[in-house]
């Protein structure tokens, strides 16, 4: 007990009262932002990842090891030193595709136009208000009848890998070209439907799947491929399920399930502008918003 007492007399001499304020210039106030900012997207990052749960267990851990550290207990503190080497490897193959997927990610966004962007810029429509009304109408003449459907909707990066596994379509979008491709026994109904502007280009494509472990157990192939979507791509994913006829929508790798027909019609608005006109803060909004819904 005397030992402990002792190390947070020490430690409390030595770092807490010889705090002094240092001295700050406008370099140093863009470094914290730049910290900030990568600090908040790596905690987004482990909490929509697998290693949020290994990282509480490495937590636990380094708890035993300051423990350890207290107590000069030196044959445990020589065993966590050799496995840090070795863990930090392990943790790079652990999660190579969530670092593979995340780096891909970063490639992809336009960092600096975020960041300097204040206002609104000029709204160009990637697709007509007609196709909006064509999918959302579809989309629930299809759940009223439990008509099991898979649409993605691209937004800016091309989806040529995934139009290449299916039947080239190239049609104009109609809300019963969409049915009769997704009517049971029928040859295009199985797989997923690509639209890419006012165009259906291709039919039973292939998804990748998702393999996040947090997703609910009774999801069935359809949602785990529209979220493995989300999480490759910027596309927005319509699921029609078949065993209930309710409707999800995946979007940057989080699932929004039982989506009502209004909030499809908005999600889709959202989706049919491009020139950036959402604001970073409106983002960092949406992100909260999936935070707390996750955590429910």
């Amino acid at each position: 007990m005397d030992s402990i007492i002792s190390f947070f007399q020490n430690f409390f001499d030595k770092y807490m009262f010889s705090f002094t304020i240092p001295n700050i210039n406008a370099v140093d106030i863009v470094e914290i932002i730049i910290i900030a900012v990568l600090i908040y997207n790596v905690l987004v990052w482990i909490k929509t990842t697998k290693a949020y749960s290994l990282i509480r267990g490495i937590g636990i851990l380094l708890v035993f090891v300051a423990i350890a550290a207290v107590f000069r207990m030196n044959t445990i503190l020589w065993l966590a030193e050799k496995a840090i080497n070795v863990g930090i490897i392990a943790l790079v193959v652990i999660f190579q595709p969530e670092l593979r997927r995340a780096l891909d990610r970063l490639g992809k966004q336009n960092f600096f136009v975020n960041l300097f962007r204040i206002g609104d810029t000029k709204e160009v429509e990637r697709f007509s208000d007609r196709t909006i009304n064509e999918i959302v109408k579809a989309t629930y003449e299809m759940s009223k009848v439990k008509t099991g459907a898979l649409i993605v909707v691209a937004k800016d990066e091309a989806l040529t890998e995934w139009i290449r596994t299916g039947i080239d379509v190239d049609a104009v979008v109609s809300s019963q070209l969409f049915i009769n491709i997704f009517e049971k026994n029928t040859p295009l109904h199985d797989g997923a439907v690509i639209v890419i502007g006012d165009r259906v280009m291709s039919a039973t494509c292939y998804l990748p799947m998702s393999d996040n472990l947090d997703l609910d157990k009774e999801l069935g192939t359809r949602h785990r491929a529209a979220v493995g979507m989300s999480e490759t791509t910027d596309s927005t994913t319509i699921v029609v399920s078949e065993e209930t006829g309710k409707v999800s929508v995946a979007i940057d790798g989080y699932l929004d399930r039982d989506v009502r027909e209004d909030e499809l019609r908005v999600i889709l608005q959202k989706t049919q502008l491009t020139g950036e006109k959402l604001r970073t803060i409106d983002r960092l909004k949406r992100r909260v918003n999936r935070a707390k819904k996750a955590a429910k």
